[in-house]
């Protein structure tokens, strides 16, 4: 029974460690994509710094040297061999530096570096001869610097030197690129990267269709849907998309924790989607309410409820009616009981401010030890009255004939409240404030919804979602 439960285990950490193993070639494969995608961009780079690896590296990229910038190189070289041998003829010389003048002229005239997107290296070459002459022609420069006259005057190791050190490197980093049919530079990355290539077509075939078993409800076609990131593995161009499936692996294998950029980019996106979705949906809603009153819908929904098509109605209730029975039940049972003292208080005063204005009350409290009869009455009347009215609403809310009594009451408060708002001036003015109102809860909060706390409401929420749902990564 002990021995089940090991061997899942076991192969648990077995599926782990393939999987890290897989994730790490696929990461070398996007590595070397990148480092063949960058390559042209810093050869110069790797010129200086890596030369051997330039050496390895041209061919694939189909890098040869320039026939005519190389030509000129060679050109210079045998000149500076016969400039510092003894025996050589100035008539030599003399040809030497009118050959290499013609070659100047010509890499002026033709740019060799264009093909290679280099033309701003060759307009660095023209600015430091000019600089170095004096010139303000390139062509010139070029004359003056290759002629005997300049050469002798500047003195000849000075400046060979100078070309050697500041022009030679410049011109070494141009190049030439063999095109196919197509006018597209030849690159011979394919032979490096057609073994992954059939390396990750057999692992995803293989893991598709294991999924494909392990889940009878999904079909190979269904599977590969659902590893639809590893397909970009398999596209010989378009070869930077490579990084969904790599940044994919990765974290699938726990070899890099996403989890912080997956919880930023949730938040942001829900934050946004949320902060406009209410905005729309509430102006959208005040909109419509506002057209209803505009429209008279309103009152014809609250006074006649049968009217409301195609309205659904969730129960049999008239919502309004039951409304108006329970505020008339909470008012009489449980609001008038807690203000009555208010009420008897108010009773009295009028009731003592009447019989003050009574002639014959007044003449009573003139009579000796009845001065206060008047202010007892009062009082006796306000607490009978006040007692009387609260106990006639209880018995006719518990009396039926009572009951019916009240809805006929409420009925006819309504038909002639309807009635009223129903005239022209009410129903412009009713109307007219409503919108009005609607419109103000519009511009005041639903606008500024963004600012009622949505930003403590989404990190409530993903305080929420993580102490509910735990890190789950599938494999």
């Amino acid at each position: 029974m002990a021995s089940k439960p090991a061997h899942k285990k076991l192969n648990a950490g077995q599926h782990s460690w393939l999987n890290k193993l897989i994730a790490l070639i696929v990461t070398i494969n996007f590595v070397l994509v990148g480092f063949n995608l960058t390559y042209v961009h810093l050869r110069n780079f790797y010129v200086d710094f890596a030369p051997s690896l330039v050496q390895l590296y041209d061919p694939i990229k189909t890098i040869e040297p320039h026939a005519e910038t190389q030509n000129y190189l060679k050109q210079v070289n045998e000149l500076e061999e016969q400039v510092r041998q003894d025996e050589v003829l100035p008539e030599t010389v003399a040809r030497s530096l009118q050959n290499v003048q013609m070659l100047s002229l010509q890499i002026i005239e033709d740019n060799p570096f264009d093909m290679a997107n280099k033309s701003s290296i060759l307009e660095k070459i023209k600015h430091k001869m000019r600089e170095r002459t004096g010139n303000a022609s390139a062509r010139e420069a070029f004359a003056t610097f290759w002629s005997q006259e300049y050469l002798v005057a500047a003195g000849w190791e000075e400046e060979l030197t100078f070309f050697d050190t500041q022009i030679r490197p410049l011109i070494e980093t141009n190049y030439y690129r063999d095109i196919n049919q197509y006018g597209q530079f030849k690159d011979n990355f394919w032979s490096i990267d057609i073994p992954f290539i059939i390396f990750f077509g057999l692992e995803f075939l293989i893991r598709t269709f294991s999924l494909s078993r392990r889940k009878p409800e999904l079909s190979w076609l269904q599977a590969i849907l659902r590893r639809w990131y590893d397909l970009f593995l398999l596209l010989p161009f378009w070869r930077w998309l490579r990084i969904i499936p790599v940044t994919v692996r990765l974290y699938q294998s726990n070899l890099l924790n996403l989890e912080p950029v997956r919880e930023q980019i949730n938040y942001d996106f829900a934050g946004n989607f949320a902060e406009e979705l209410t905005e729309i949906v509430g102006i959208q809603a005040i909109d419509q309410l506002q057209n209803s009153i505009r429209r008279g819908e309103l009152a014809r929904w609250l006074f006649h409820p049968e009217t409301r098509r195609p309205y659904v109605q969730v129960n049999q209730t008239n919502e309004v009616k039951a409304i108006t029975t329970r505020l008339i039940n909470l008012s009489v049972y449980k609001v008038f009981p807690k203000i009555k003292p208010e009420i008897e208080a108010l009773v009295h005063h009028s009731l003592k401010k009447t019989l003050d204005q009574t002639a014959a009350f007044q003449q009573i409290q003139n009579l000796p030890g009845l001065s206060h009869l008047p202010a007892q009455v009062s009082d006796r009347l306000a607490k009978t009255l006040s007692e009387t009215v609260y106990s006639n609403l209880v018995k006719a809310l518990e009396d039926p004939i009572g009951a019916e009594l009240t809805g006929a009451l409420l009925e006819n408060f309504r038909d002639a409240l309807e009635e009223e708002l129903q005239k022209p001036h009410n129903v412009q003015e009713i109307q007219s404030w409503l919108i009005d109102l609607l419109e103000e809860i519009k511009i005041n909060y639903v606008k500024n919804i963004a600012e009622a706390d949505l930003e403590e409401t989404l990190e409530e929420a993903a305080r929420l979602h993580r102490s509910i749902y735990p890190i789950v990564r599938k494999t």
